[in-house]
């Protein structure tokens, strides 16, 4: 256990390292992009976005989780899933390629057939790296994946940022998604010691399918479900209210991958190795939650707190429309993060079955209360999303308690409401102390600072557990031990 220990704390570390260095540099580049680009810039761009997260899902189609819980993968699997990929990339490509001028009718915007053509050489790349992310992750690899991630992100956003100071408008961020997929997944043949063989042997994809199958659909879902507003938006409303929705969502939804991105591959690899003693697993299960609990309730619910000065100091006052999305976001990317760790479990007991039909579950009811909240306005259909997923909580963990041993009630009262309660107290308060603070500046420094102190110093003073192992692992850390 201490073995798995160590590398669970140094795959949360990196992870965790990672993310917040990619999301302080999305929050540099996208204030510098925000400055300049329009909210129909934005709109354009997020109108594509559906397109890329279906040819992502297709070209994968589960294997990359199959092949992480798939405890003897071989080198055949892996051969067998990377020429899969690279034929479904290259497919998928000629035919989005054909029907870009459709998707560009589709949505009243001519400009977007040449975009279109442009941003689907992504597929292209990302197809090439599918087998070697899952063997970074499936080997805790976070350090090189980090590496990866990390320098593909800062260089494509150094190409958007030339490309927008030069005129390039939504081109900027067209560029700036190719730049990064292809500059991530040559890393990742750098970093991986896997390369594939001129064999594509059929077998293992034969093997694979019953449980890849089930989240290829599940997947598919997911794709309409979080592309759904964006489709609505495009037909209902102005590409400007669309790009406010869309910004408003990017800050919130930056907030909650750099803090999911640190528990995602790490959960799903380390609760896959203790899948067959669900006494263990319980207990892996119930300390990421705690974990999650406490790191992410001071963050979104802080990130809710200092958006409006956020807003205005970063992006100006022209985006003060975003910020109510951005709020309700953060509040999503609360409970988000705890469905997700509860689908990881399911599926590292195999109950890939379970998560489709939960998944495909949760989708309808969602495109439901959209569809019938789409005349009441956007802002009341983003609420009502999110209310949906904080109902779902509790659908998730029926099935949770069905295959390991797990209690709701500690669950609530001990990992997850302490935390949130906790977080509440300290913006109540400090709430209190600075609302009669006229300089934004000065407003924004004093509610991050104390609430961070509440926050802290109150668990340091109830002795919390989950501070106390944090410090000790980040001593650890300075003082030269290995993580």
């Amino acid at each position: 256990m201490d073995s798995l220990k160590d590398k669970t704390a140094k795959g949360l570390f990196w992870g965790g390292f990672s993310n917040t260095l990619q999301q302080v540099a999305s929050m540099f580049f996208g204030i510098v992009l925000a400055r300049i680009l329009s909210s129909h810039d934005y709109g354009l761009f997020s109108m594509l976005l559906i397109f890329t997260s279906l040819a992502n899902l297709l070209q994968d189609s589960g294997f990359t989780t199959a092949l992480i819980n798939k405890k003897d993968a071989t080198d055949e699997d892996y051969n067998s899933v990377f020429w899969f990929s690279c034929s479904m990339g290259a497919g998928l490509y000629v035919l989005f390629f054909l029907a870009a001028p459709w998707i560009a009718e589709f949505y009243g915007a001519p400009e977007l057939t040449a975009g279109a053509r442009v941003l689907f050489l992504w597929f292209l790349f990302g197809c090439t790296g599918t087998v070697h992310n899952a063997i970074l992750i499936k080997r805790l690899m976070m350090k090189e994946k980090t590496r990866a991630d990390l320098t593909a992100f800062v260089v494509s956003c150094v190409v958007a940022v030339t490309m927008a100071l030069c005129g390039m408008a939504y081109w900027s961020l067209i560029v700036q998604m190719v730049v990064q997929g292809a500059v991530s997944v040559l890393l990742r043949w750098h970093y991986s010691p896997w390369r594939p063989s001129f064999r594509f042997p059929k077998a293992p994809i034969r093997r694979m399918l019953p449980f890849s199958s089930k989240l290829l659909i599940t997947g598919l879902f997911n794709v309409v479900n979080d592309n759904i507003f964006t489709l609505i938006l495009g037909i209902r409303y102005s590409k400007a209210q669309a790009g406010y929705y869309s910004q408003g969502r990017k800050w919130g939804y930056m907030a909650y991958s750099s803090l999911w991105g640190m528990m995602s591959n790490v959960s799903q690899s380390v609760l896959a190795q203790v899948a067959d003693t669900p006494g263990r697993q319980q207990a892996v299960f119930r300390k990421l939650v705690g974990f999650m609990a406490y790191v992410t309730c001071p963050c979104m619910l802080g990130l809710a707190f200092v958006a409006p000065e956020l807003t205005t100091i970063t992006v100006t006052d022209k985006w003060a429309a975003s910020v109510p999305y951005m709020q309700l976001f953060c509040l999503w990317g609360i409970i988000a993060p705890l469905n997700n760790l509860c689908t990881n479990t399911l599926l590292s007991r195999g109950h890939s079955g379970v998560y489709m039909y939960g998944t495909i579950a949760l989708d309808v009811v969602q495109l439901l209360v959209i569809y019938f909240s789409a005349p009441l306005g956007i802002y009341q259909m983003v609420i009502n999303y999110v209310v949906v997923n904080f109902a779902w909580f509790f659908v998730w963990f029926y099935f949770i308690r069905r295959s390991i041993p797990v209690s709701l009630a500690g669950l609530l009262f001990r990992d997850l409401l302490p935390y949130a309660a906790l977080t509440l107290a300290a913006i109540g308060v400090v709430h209190l102390v600075v609302a009669p603070l006229g300089n934004v500046y000065l407003r924004f420094g004093c509610k991050i600072a104390f609430v961070a102190l509440l926050y802290v110093g109150t668990l340091h003073a109830l002795r919390s557990e989950m501070l106390r192992e944090t410090l000790g692992y980040l001593r650890k850390l300075k003082g030269g031990g290995r993580g």
